[in-house]
């Protein structure tokens, strides 16, 4: 039973992973009321480009919960960068990637100037984000001029576009089958490279075949993707966006779990006085959490306007609630302090395929908005009841078995910056 354990990470119980077990019952749920229809490579290629920009969004949310804040403004953000891009390269005929670097500078622009009153006026971040969420809705249409501005070819395919295919025709698309084959020469060197890396610091080394079954999964499901992806109509593959999705999702997963600034996220928002007083510049923290989440909506409106091949007034609408389910239902916890890059992931997968299934089955629009608000409130619910029998987070434990375990990383030295590079918020001591 140890063993058995250790498939799932140390101190980690099966029902801890209550979320992914969820997502396999959705999609056999699905599969058997849509006649498989749900996992046709058509069909999820679409739901990647359909999704995609919301779960960059929740890359970003994640990060502003675990700090203890809310970004209510990266809906209109996105809007606001998206009719800014179009209008650059349909009005001012800038190249597509002079647009694409403005939208960056843009997002970054609205972050700095969000996570100042955040960070340094101390005005709440949910008040903040309104006020942008109103500021920047209104900028969209005064660009705008309450009219859709359409992107030319050169631009769409970061939103529509697919990875390029090339060679003799197999029936499959040859690139996406080369993009399966690295990811799972990836995913065993890095088995391989962590096995060793224990064995160097002298910690615990699971057995061998704990470690078989376990990246043996993780092929098993890199195998499935490739053909889903590879499968799809002459012309598709795996769509750029999910590409892109790809690779954010590893850079912030490494940025979370790896970095001093990620330790310091979590320090920040698990006890804010606390990390304080051990020297980390909440200030510092709060800013750059705030200008990322910016960025990040920025990415995702220019991805959405070039999915849709214009910028229209009704673009963002809703997205910050979409995003925030998907970190919440991830596991993230209300207080701050808690949740994951991959859980987020997998929150946003959850509420995707929730939606896309119950379209399939013919469920109209009303009713699953109900639904998925109804699935919100259970997956918070449950976390919070499991934490307050004294137990651990159901939820908020899932996925930590893809992070480090080295204890030289996680001790309380390495959660701590170097230097103190501005003075500490003073706290008061009562």
């Amino acid at each position: 039973m140890k063993n058995l354990r250790l498939l799932f990470g140390k101190g980690n119980s099966i029902g801890q992973y209550g979320m992914i077990i969820a997502l396999i019952v959705i999609v056999a749920f699905f599969a058997w009321r849509t006649n498989g229809l749900i996992l046709e490579p058509t069909n999820v290629i679409n739901l990647f480009l359909q999704y995609s920009y919301i779960l960059i969004l929740a890359l970003g949310m994640v990060m502003v919960i675990i700090a203890g804040h809310i970004d209510l403004s990266v809906g209109s953000v996105a809007a606001f960068v998206g009719i800014i891009v179009a209008q650059s390269m349909s009005v001012w005929q800038w190249p597509a990637w002079a647009a694409i670097l403005l939208g960056l500078g843009v997002g970054a622009l609205v972050g700095a100037w969000q996570g100042f009153w955040v960070a340094f006026v101390r005005v709440p971040a949910f008040i903040v984000t309104l006020a942008g969420q109103l500021i920047f809705r209104g900028a969209n249409q005064i660009i705008g001029q309450s009219t859709s501005v359409p992107t030319p070819d050169s631009y769409n395919g970061i939103g529509a576009g697919f990875l390029g295919d090339f060679g003799p025709d197999f029936g499959y698309s040859n690139g996406t089958l080369l993009l399966g084959l690295v990811t799972i020469i990836a995913l065993i060197i890095i088995e391989i490279r962590g096995r060793a890396r224990r064995r160097k610091m002298q910690a615990e080394v699971p057995p061998l075949w704990v470690s078989v079954v376990r990246t043996g999964v993780l092929v098993v499901v890199t195998l499935i993707a490739t053909y889903l992806f590879g499968a799809g109509p002459v012309g598709t593959s795996v769509p750029i966006v999910a590409i892109i999705l790809g690779v954010l999702t590893i850079l912030y997963g490494f940025i979370t779990k790896n970095t001093i600034f990620g330790r310091q996220v979590y320090a920040v928002g698990g006890n804010s006085n606390a990390a304080v007083l051990s020297g980390v510049s909440a200030r510092k923290v709060n800013f750059f959490v705030m200008a990322n989440m910016s960025v990040l909506a920025a990415i995702a409106g220019m991805v959405f306007v070039g999915y849709s091949n214009a910028s229209g007034p009704a673009d963002g609408t809703g997205w910050e609630l979409d995003a925030i389910a998907a970190v919440f239902v991830g596991g993230a916890a209300v207080a701050g302090g808690i949740g994951t890059i991959s859980g987020s992931i997998i929150g946003g997968l959850v509420m995707a395929l929730l939606s896309n299934g119950l379209q399939l089955m013919g469920i109209e629009s009303n009713k699953v908005q109900i639904i998925r608000g109804l699935v919100l409130l259970v997956a918070v619910a449950f976390d919070v009841y499991s934490k307050s029998q004294g137990r651990p987070s159901l939820i908020g434990g899932m996925m930590r078995q893809f992070q480090r375990k080295d204890t030289e990383q996680n001790t309380v030295a390495a959660q701590q910056p170097r230097s103190i590079e501005d003075q500490p918020e003073k706290v008061n001591v009562q």
